[in-house]
């Protein structure tokens, strides 16, 4: 891993990614507000992406 700078990116399904700081995001998905190198950006998507499900399954639809 590299002291590269990376940002948590989130979903309409409230999926998580892992992408370069500084780079748009694609289309479908925003930032989740955390940055940092990318051994941080996986603790915090550990810590706050706890049920893996997409939310239309975990809403049942």
């Amino acid at each position: 891993m590299s002291d590269t700078p990376w940002t948590v990116l989130v979903n309409d399904e409230e999926q998580h990614a892992l992408h370069p700081a500084g780079l748009p995001a694609p289309d479908g998905w925003r930032p989740a507000g955390f940055t940092g190198t990318e051994a941080a950006c996986e603790s915090w998507v550990d810590a706050h992406w706890t049920d893996l499900r997409p939310l239309s399954l975990r809403q049942g639809g």
